[in-house]
């Protein structure tokens, strides 16, 4: 197994696959007492984050930057949350793929900043955000996913 798909797919703790898995549109749209975002809102941040940063996409980042770090609305069916959870192990897969690249990861992506250092920080920032996905499950007792044991 390599380093990175440690990092973004399956490493350290539950597959991030099955830690996304078995969620209703209430649930990921559920923000308990004192939590600062839901579910869907935590991922939707993450993803968005992971799409700059592998992509590249400076006008997105502006746009980050001016304010827009979380979704304005919630999503209005189900398959809006598939269709983001696919999104975010899509990005996932292109960091992977992109970390086979050694001249890739070299490249200077901000001044004295790789791109190899960028993803180690987006790696820590998707585990960030993560583990507050798994800390709001199990809050509103969705927590650990059907089909699975605590242990992770």
């Amino acid at each position: 197994m390599s380093t990175w798909n440690h990092l973004f797919l399956t490493g350290e703790f539950r597959a991030r696959e099955d830690l996304l898995s078995g969620l209703t549109l209430k649930q990921v749209t559920l923000r308990p007492t004192g939590a600062s975002h839901s579910i869907y809102e935590e991922l939707w941040h993450a993803a968005t984050i992971q799409r700059c940063v592998v992509e590249q996409d400076k006008e997105l980042e502006a746009v980050l930057r001016g304010g827009t770090r979380y979704p304005s609305a919630v999503p209005h069916d189900e398959q809006q949350w598939h269709d983001l959870v696919q999104q975010f192990l899509e990005g996932a897969r292109a960091v992977v793929a992109l970390a086979q690249e050694p001249s890739r990861l070299a490249v200077e992506v901000a001044p004295g900043l790789s791109m190899g250092e960028e993803l180690n920080c987006l790696a820590v920032h998707n585990a960030y955000h993560l583990g507050k996905i798994v800390a709001l499950r199990q809050r509103i007792g969705a927590w650990p996913p059907k089909g699975a044991t605590e242990e992770s």
